[in-house]
């Protein structure tokens, strides 16, 4: 687990369904709770809330063991239906409250949509909030509210290290959380990440998930394959050394797989 800035916590690996769509999602979820994860991310925008809620609802697992993350979409803030979208995510979900609601992007009117938010977790509805795909200057717009979200969840990999972005973040006490954070695939088969996982009897992936650990970042890893599902989890028995971690610090290009939250136009 790790320790969030109002109290709460939240698994150290998460469960990302980006791209899997209602009819797989289930199955997926399904899968991944079995094999222990117990934080599920899932957003507005994926069209797979429904999925994810019906995975919850028959897996049987207590509601209280479980750490669920949705997120409020561009048109919702630009709009400024922040509660009407929270309240659609909850009846998609078949949910009483979010664990976690973030800020999906820093779309105009995020600021407004933020007070919003303090709002709706004093009422119960979310117990902790936060934002994704922030910058510095974005986070900065906050510091009005007088309250500092918990998360930053943006894409961070070994060519996407997004060390100043993480620094920043660690200073306030706002947690890095990684999508993307294998890179989508791309790096599965790296030499450098190969050759340090036949070290550990480890994979790529695995090596890649146990980087992020080991930085104090919260990963997202995604999957429908269950053989994957249960791999990502498998990174708990052993520790990449200072050598190995170097090595990785060394792949750092600054490459992005997805959207530039400063030129993004959805």
């Amino acid at each position: 687990m790790m320790q969030l800035n109002d109290g709460n916590q939240i698994p150290s690996l998460g469960f990302g369904t980006f791209l899997s769509k209602n009819e797989e999602v289930k199955e997926a979820v399904l899968a991944a709770l079995k094999v222990g994860y117990r934080h599920i991310d899932t957003a507005m925008i994926y069209e797979n809330e429904e999925g994810v809620g019906e995975a919850i609802k028959a897996s049987g697992i207590s509601r209280d063991d479980l750490f669920i993350t949705t997120k409020l979409w561009n048109e919702d803030i630009r709009n400024g239906n922040i509660e009407e979208a929270l309240k659609a995510s909850l009846k998609r979900l078949q949910l009483d409250y979010i664990d976690l609601y973030l800020i999906h992007w820093p779309a105009k009117g995020y600021a407004k949509a933020w007070d919003e938010m303090i709002k709706l977790q004093k009422s119960g509805l979310i117990k902790s909030i936060g934002v994704s795909n922030f910058n510095p200057h974005h986070l900065q717009d906050l510091e009005a509210s007088g309250v500092v979200p918990v998360v930053n969840q943006i894409e961070c990999h070994p060519k996407l290290q997004q060390n100043d972005l993480k620094t920043y973040c660690e200073v306030r006490n706002i947690l890095v959380q990684a999508w993307g954070p294998l890179m989508q695939a791309g790096l599965f088969k790296d030499e450098t990440l190969n050759q340090i996982g036949e070290k550990y009897g480890k994979s790529s992936a695995q090596v890649m998930l146990r980087w992020h650990l080991q930085r104090g970042v919260n990963a997202l890893p995604k999957s429908v394959t269950p053989s994957r599902i249960e791999a990502n989890f498998d990174i708990f028995d052993f520790e990449l050394s200072e050598d190995d971690v170097l090595k990785i610090a060394e792949m750092n290009e600054h490459k992005r797989v997805g959207p530039d939250p400063e030129t993004f136009d959805f």
